[in-house]
């Protein structure tokens, strides 16, 4: 039946008001067109038979009479055309991305939609989603803004929505009551398949998004001070520390070579004297929780934006005792961790010498000498925030001359492409990688006689290339796969740096984290803090640190 058939059955009175009935027959469209994600994870878990069909069919209705509940309880008077115009469009925006790539539309979602910039944004909008979204969002919503009724008189409508309410809130108790144990198993148990009910989770988590953001802005105080008892080390006989960060974009530890994988995916790496860390877990599953996060004190079990916000970072403490920071980001920014440092976009050609087509990761190299030649008296961290892996377009991620797995997914409409093609062009993406951190290391090489040099690379997070049926990344993270949580670190050191590749072995395969970041950066630039005594930090096997370590408690393995 189309949006229009229904517009005008919903003219004729059931015994509630033309409006009300509008509502619910906008609710019934969204059900059918826009929850395939949602149905389709019911289906997984309780797959068509005649022994599930009563239960199948009591779902379906259950999450229709909550959808319905929904709208009647955000949609009233003159604005309800409008409520439910944006609904239809959100719906079939986020149905788009649900059914395509898996993805689930929370409050971490919607924070990577609100920070992504202009460029990324353009690499999400595809043919299909704005065919989609033309005939099942703006098309319904511009018959909705015609054809919905006026409100009745305010009693009237207030006593049609109450029944209406009750009608749905007494349906769904009949629908629980005979099947309250598959009802228990299926609220405990299967809590990722909830997250697909559209558009009601999406618009709670932009509710949510929205409040906490709100929060955010209204509380701003001044930065809570970290690592307040940091003192140095004070080695006479150190050279200055001259280090480089990069913080990977999007990049999975199981498709590095030096980790296993069947695929030569590092083989400039390959050839010098790094450790690869295989055991790393991320922080978060997108940048905006994990770059953050890495950066931050709080470690990832009291992460919370609101409080990594209120207080110092650790480029902050770097900062604050005489280290020189800089922060050259190709991606999109630095989600608020370099807020309080020097920053420079390389994602424009006006600083950017390699931008064809695309802003090259390894530009960010340009003109670093004469940074450095400015700071030759400090010790100097240079963070590098890649565009990396970003997805789903990972063939733009690499020039030409690295597409070496073929054939390669070519669009951004992962699900147009075979498994095989987006292994392809999201392996020649971390060839790409691979290119630009040996470039890295070659950089450091020349300053290695004048320096303690040292290269560092962690990735943000990982990324879903169609395991389980999911695609990217940002999942929630206690539901998130183990693709996007497993991150690859890399360690390269000069001739001169003050801890030998062969004492920090041992860790190679420890199992580690992102927590790990603030006290190990801490220590290679001979700063400690009790904030750090008892952690386990690799670089402390320095025998000269430990003779000069503020604190005793520090466990050395």
């Amino acid at each position: 039946m189309s949006p229009l058939n229904l517009m005008r059955i919903s003219q004729s009175n059931f015994g509630i008001s033309k409006q009300v009935a509008t509502i619910l027959l906008v609710t019934v469209f969204i059900m059918l067109t826009g929850n395939y994600r949602l149905f389709n994870g019911i289906l997984d878990i309780y797959p068509f038979t005649i022994r599930n069909l009563p239960f199948l069919t009591s779902l379906f209705l259950f999450f229709t009479a909550l959808t319905a509940m929904f709208f009647l309880v955000v949609s009233h008077g003159r604005w309800t055309r409008w409520v439910l115009a944006l609904m239809l469009i959100i719906a079939a925006q986020s149905a788009y991305y649900m059914d395509h790539l898996g993805v689930i539309i929370d409050t971490v979602m919607i924070d990577n939609v609100m920070q992504t910039d202009q460029g990324e944004l353009t690499g999400l909008v595809t043919s299909s989603l704005v065919v989609r979204t033309i005939l099942l969002g703006i098309l319904p919503a511009l018959l909705v803004i015609k054809f919905c009724p006026r409100p009745a008189n305010f009693n009237m409508e207030l006593g049609s929505r109450l029944k209406a309410m009750t009608f749905c809130l007494l349906a769904i108790v009949l629908l629980i009551i005979p099947f309250t144990a598959d009802y228990t198993c299926f609220i405990r148990e299967h809590k990722i398949v909830r997250f697909y009910a559209n558009p009601t989770y999406a618009a709670y988590s932009a509710i949510k998004y929205t409040t906490q953001h709100s929060f955010i802005q209204r509380n701003h105080q001044p930065l809570v001070m970290v690592a307040g008892d940091t003192k140095s080390l004070g080695l006479s006989t150190s050279k200055r520390e001259l280090i480089i960060m990069v913080v990977g974009e999007t990049t999975r530890a199981d498709r590095f070579s030096l980790n296993g994988y069947s695929r030569l995916t590092n083989p400039l790496l390959a050839k010098e004297n790094i450790l690869s860390f295989s055991n790393v877990t991320s922080c978060g599953t997108s940048t905006s929780v994990s770059v953050p996060c890495m950066f931050s004190s709080l470690g990832r079990k009291d992460y919370e934006k609101k409080k990594a916000l209120a207080q110092e970072n650790l480029l902050d403490v770097l900062n604050k005792h005489g280290i020189a920071v800089l922060w050259r980001d190709n991606n999109s920014d630095s989600k608020g961790v370099a807020t309080r440092i020097r920053y420079e976009d390389f994602k424009s050609p006006t600083m950017n010498p390699i931008c064809h087509g695309e802003c090259r990761d390894v530009g960010m190299l340009s003109k670093l000498e004469t940074y450095i030649d400015a700071n030759k008296d400090r010790d100097m961290l240079i963070v590098l925030h890649q565009m990396g892996n970003h997805g789903p377009e990972y063939y733009r991620r690499y020039p030409k001359e690295f597409e070496r797995f073929k054939p390669a997914c070519q669009t951004g409409e992962l699900r147009d492409c075979t498994k095989q093609e987006i292994d392809n062009a999201y392996d020649n993406a971390i060839l790409y990688t691979d290119y630009f951190l040996s470039e890295v290391i070659h950089f450091l090489k020349k300053y290695d006689h004048q320096y303690e040099t040292a290269m560092l690379y962690v990735a943000d997070h990982g990324e879903s290339l169609g395991e389980h049926g999911f695609y990217l990344h940002a999942a929630p993270y206690m539901l998130a796969p183990k693709e996007q949580t497993h991150v690859p670190v890399i360690l390269w050191t000069g001739e001169n740096f003050d801890y030998d590749l062969n004492d920090i072995k041992p860790y190679q395969h420890a199992a580690l984290t992102h927590d790990d970041l603030f006290c190990t950066v801490m220590i290679a630039y001979e700063l400690d803090s009790n904030m750090c005594s008892g952690k386990n930090v690799m670089l402390m096997k320095n025998k000269n640190l430990r003779n000069y370590a503020v604190s005793d408690e520090i466990v050395i393995n």
